[in-house]
């Protein structure tokens, strides 16, 4: 049959469900990140942490290996919340490099190569393709922060009893909810740093200089006007005093938990409408 007696057929044949549609993006991303050597090498150093907290875990529940220690260092062996808030700032220390190593390269090729408009030309819309991006980040961090924290919480419940589980259960959901809140400020930088900057290196840059930069700006605002409540522009500060607030520790001078989570929340939605900003198929230039 002739080519130009082919008429326009639709296709009739079976369709990915919206699902699988959606985790095209995040499978190929977590694919082409993890063939990063620094990537990598960031993500296995990032372990050594919860390894060795794994064994004060072990010791901590083993008096007997600690008799030859003095008393008042014994007492201070113990997993209780201090315990799991240094574990989460050790961990976010290492998310918040892997974000800025991983983050630029999700958005900002798409945008230097204009291929947006081949993304959104498939059943893909702008919320699904920034959810999708914003997937990839969360869970690439998840696997060295909320994941490790919560295998060691698992493993003090196994060697401490259920007796230990029912008294500080809201110590493992304090630490789920603190570090993916903690995820979602960090996805949503690396997203907004890469939207606006099309250079890897330089998005990689702006992204750990927004954290060092606010909280410098939030220091030099209590030095000069003697205030405390200056570090409520600082994310990293505001997350710590929920995370303070979550696992019963006692938090730093400043605004409260509630405050922090009120200045965390109008940080989210501006972030978010930076990325809505720049992730358009068409823009026109005058």
């Amino acid at each position: 049959m002739a080519v130009y007696k082919r008429g326009y057929q639709r296709y009739q044949g079976p369709l990915m469900g919206p699902w699988g549609r959606f985790m095209v993006l995040p499978r190929n991303a977590w694919r082409s990140l993890y063939q990063q050597r620094l990537v990598l090498m960031l993500t296995v150093l990032a372990f050594v942490w919860p390894i060795l907290c794994a064994v004060f875990i072990y010791l901590s529940n083993h008096a007997s290996l600690l008799q030859g220690l003095d008393p008042s260092f014994r007492d201070l062996i113990r997993v209780d919340g201090d315990f799991f808030v240094v574990f989460m700032y050790v961990q976010s220390v290492f998310a918040v490099f892997l974000s800025a190593l991983a983050g630029p390269g999700l958005i900002a090729p798409d945008l230097a190569n204009n291929a947006l408009p081949l993304y959104f030309s498939r059943p893909l819309t702008r919320w699904s393709y920034a959810l999708a991006r914003l997937t990839v980040l969360v869970g690439m961090l998840s696997i060295v922060t909320w994941i490790p924290g919560l295998i060691l919480f698992g493993l003090q419940v196994g060697l401490a009893g259920v007796s230990w589980l029912q008294v500080n259960w809201t110590l493992g959901a304090g630490l789920v909810v603190g570090l993916l809140l903690w995820l979602l400020v960090l996805g949503l930088v690396a997203m907004a740093s890469s939207a606006y900057v099309k250079w890897r290196i330089v998005a990689a840059g702006v992204s750990l200089a927004f954290f060092f930069i606010l909280a410098g700006v939030a220091e030099m605002i209590d030095q000069v006007f003697r205030v405390t409540w200056g570090h409520i522009i600082d994310p990293a500060w505001s997350v710590n005093q929920v995370w303070c607030a979550l696992l019963g520790v006692d938090p730093p001078k400043g605004p409260g938990a509630a405050a922090s989570a009120v200045a965390l929340v109008l940080i989210v939605i501006l972030l978010v409408l930076v990325i809505e900003r720049k992730l358009r198929p068409v823009e026109i230039v005058r």
